[in-house]
């Protein structure tokens, strides 16, 4: 891989030259920290809410990459398995320190346009919180990563048909907890 461009290079193929030559592996690492290190920081943040434990489990969802390259292992999707381990990671998180989600941690995300869109942003990002970790995973990774049914049921080691139940109820937790709100905002349009 030296002296050859990894911008093209597949992401099975940059994996496994994580295991290989000191130079090799930096280059290897470079182009599948800059291809995917915005995604796992954004999963983190949405699913923790707070920015310095973001920060931690994303820096420490990377170091974990690397180190399983050094396994003898095939790797055929890199973003499903990064998004996986910070999933552990932020779990773990959660479990270690339960808290609140603060709504100035997503406007690093996200600017609203006006205060109406800020509020409801923030009606969002607390219904998100008060929905179990269960749930509120899979949605993230539904809603703001984009990833399909089969590959959230591969994240988060469950059938399909579990995912989408948990996603049915999410979303359904989610309006329930939003209804009030939206009856009241649209009252005052």
């Amino acid at each position: 891989m030296s002296g050859k461009s990894t911008h093209s290079t597949p992401d099975a193929e940059l994996f496994s030259c994580l295991a290989g030559e000191k130079e090799a592996a930096e280059a290897a690492f470079s182009e599948l920290y800059a291809r995917y290190s915005g995604r796992v920081y954004a999963y983190c943040l949405r699913f923790l809410g707070n920015r310095d434990e973001a920060q931690d489990v994303y820096q420490e969802t990377f170091i974990r990459f690397y180190e399983c390259a050094k396994q003898d292992r095939e790797m055929t999707n890199v973003p499903g398995f990064l998004l996986k381990i910070a999933r552990n990671l932020c779990l773990n998180t959660r479990r270690n320190k339960k808290r609140t989600v603060e709504f100035e941690d997503y406007q690093y995300l996200v600017q609203p346009k006006s205060a109406e869109t800020s509020e409801f942003l923030q009606l969002i990002t607390t219904a998100l919180d008060m929905i179990p970790d269960d749930y509120r995973e899979v949605f993230i990774l539904r809603e703001y990563e984009g990833l399909s049914y089969a590959e959230i049921a591969e994240v988060v080691d469950s059938s399909l048909s579990n995912v989408k139940v948990r996603i049915f109820r999410a979303k359904q937790k989610i309006r329930d907890i939003l209804t009030p709100y939206i009856r009241e905002f649209s009252e005052d349009v």
